[in-house]
């Protein structure tokens, strides 16, 4: 029986463990749907998180430790990712005028058409995996999740 069953079925495991192994499964079900979604773009979740954060920027540059802070997986390899993004051409790096000890990093435009394409498919894949709840239902896990 693998986990999914044993969840299923409510056996002897306590509700807080079910409950954080439920938790698990569904956010590695998501990302693996997004990660699919994503992988004819070649960037992964993460490369898109750094874009999207780029793009909130509205053309103002951001430093490592900005992109760190608001990324939605909190890493140490944000550095990898943004060489990453560089090679495709996606994001710029360039040295602070002021301070030229300080880096600072830009979306591209072809960073931002290339978002511009994403956004649309990410909503359909968005609205594919939430398709079983209503707004109600949505409202509510919100203000449950909130708790956290």
């Amino acid at each position: 029986m693998n986990v999914e069953e044993i969840i299923k079925t409510k056996t002897n495991i306590p509700l807080p463990k079910r409950t954080i192994i439920h938790l698990s499964l569904v956010v590695n079900k998501i990302d693996e749907i997004i990660a699919t979604a994503l992988k004819p773009y070649e960037i992964s979740i993460q490369q898109y998180n750094v874009l999207s954060i780029l793009r909130g920027q509205k053309g103002n540059p951001a430093n490592l430790s900005t992109i760190n802070e608001r990324m939605v997986t909190k890493m140490s390899n944000t550095t990898r990712l943004v060489d990453k993004l560089i090679m495709k051409g996606f994001v710029k790096r360039r040295v602070c005028k002021e301070n030229r000890r300080k880096v600072e990093i830009l979306i591209t435009e072809t960073g931002l058409n290339i978002l511009t394409e994403i956004d649309g498919i990410l909503f359909e894949t968005e609205k594919r995996i939430l398709e079983n709840f209503n707004e109600n239902d949505l409202n509510e896990f919100n203000i449950l999740l909130d708790k956290f």
